[in-house]
């Protein structure tokens, strides 16, 4: 590690000479139903940055339509194309975190720019031919890894818990809503008594609900995440002083701000970081460290990402205070084919951090080019 400081220290800054902004449509190999409707493929802008004989790579994880966040799909592409590559080409940073001053001009839009702050944060890893989560701070060769299932019937989803849990999986997470609740988490944990359990209900229930949502602290869950409102930090604060169950906190918290209010109200006793939501590694990072001086635990969360984005989060999952599983399971489990050439899989329940420089992962261009519908490109 010394050597490793010494490395980040004396480099020299990294000038971005050319980028490159594509559409990728990956189909899932089956369909993933939550609360707010059922994907069928992984639609994503996935972003190249260029530096001598370097290049960083990062994916989007907004969706085509506002029904996790506001962010979209098509914003995000415009977003980039007119405001902020153009003006990044030719510009030299001897940081990721010198990034902030290109990005100070703008509100909001922390997807998009985590797009263009996580690719530069594996091309300056790669440039000290370093793995990112060296530069992060992380360390291990591999992390503990879950699963989160799509809404279904009732005795299919018993059949995926138990084939997960054979495949060693360290917690199973169950997307709920109302009506598609407490009959499956009773179900589940009458079958698997020792499994670590969560539900995710993706904002689908109101105050209104205390009432049933008492009723889950019946079954040992690990926490109940986002329960309700995307953006009501104190509505949690409420619930989490009527509940037993720990509450995890997602959609609500996509800042540092927004993670200390939580925190400081007690209406998150488990966080999810996902670094394309809460604007890349950078801030990732403090909120990890911020959950940490509070005690609180966090861990990863998915967005259905590719290859290149799973590799982000493993490495990001290295940190210490990823105490729980992620989402950061098998890339077999969503997608026929990967865009990258390395196989992301775990093996009873731990998935080893892709070796080498920077995310440690490479782009499978002949694939690539197949399922890419859009290529717009800057600089040189």
């Amino acid at each position: 590690m010394p050597q490793a400081t010494a490395r980040m220290a004396t480099r020299p800054p990294l000038v971005i000479e050319a980028a490159e902004l594509r559409l990728v449509r990956l189909p899932l190999v089956t369909p993933f139903t939550i609360a707010t409707g059922t994907m069928y493929e992984k639609h994503f802008p996935l972003l190249r940055l260029f530096s001598g004989q370097w290049e960083g790579v990062a994916e989007g994880v907004m969706d085509p339509l506002p029904d996790y966040l506001p962010e979209t799909t098509a914003g995000a592409m415009a977003f980039l194309t007119d405001a902020i590559l153009p003006g990044l080409i030719g510009k030299s940073f001897a940081h990721p975190n010198a990034l902030d001053r290109h990005f100070a001009p703008w509100r909001a839009n922390r997807m998009a720019l985590a797009t263009v702050e996580m690719a530069f944060w594996d091309l300056w890893a790669r440039s000290l031919d370093l793995p990112l989560q060296t530069v992060l701070g992380g360390e291990g060769d591999a992390i503990d890894v879950g699963v989160s299932l799509g809404i279904g019937p009732l005795p299919s989803t018993l059949d995926r818990i138990r084939a997960h849990l054979d495949q060693g999986y360290k917690r199973i997470k169950l997307k709920i809503m109302p009506g598609h609740d407490l009959a499956l988490v009773r179900a589940a944990r009458e079958a698997f008594p020792g499994a670590h359990l969560t539900v995710d209900a993706n904002s689908s229930y109101t105050l209104a609900d205390t009432a049933l949502l008492q009723e889950l602290d019946a079954f040992g869950l690990d926490y109940i995440e986002q329960p309700l409102a995307w953006n009501d930090i104190h509505d949690h604060a409420v619930l989490q002083s009527r509940l037993k169950t720990p509450i995890c906190l997602d959609e609500c918290l996509g800042t540092v701000a927004e993670t200390r209010k939580a925190l400081q109200t007690d209406a998150a006793r488990v966080v999810n970081i996902k670094v394309g939501r809460v604007g890349g590694h950078s801030s990732a990072r403090a909120i990890h460290d911020l959950a940490q001086a509070f005690d609180v635990p966090v861990w990863c969360g998915g967005m259905l990402e590719s290859g290149v984005g799973r590799a982000h989060n493993i490495h990001l999952s290295t940190l210490p205070n990823f105490r729980k599983p992620g989402d950061t399971s098998s890339a077999s489990r969503y997608f026929h084919r990967d865009i990258i050439v390395e196989r992301l899989e775990a093996t009873d329940g731990r998935m080893p951090v892709p070796q080498g420089p920077g995310t440690g992962v490479t782009l499978d261009q002949d694939f690539l080019a197949t399922v890419s519908t859009d290529i717009r490109r800057f600089g040189a």
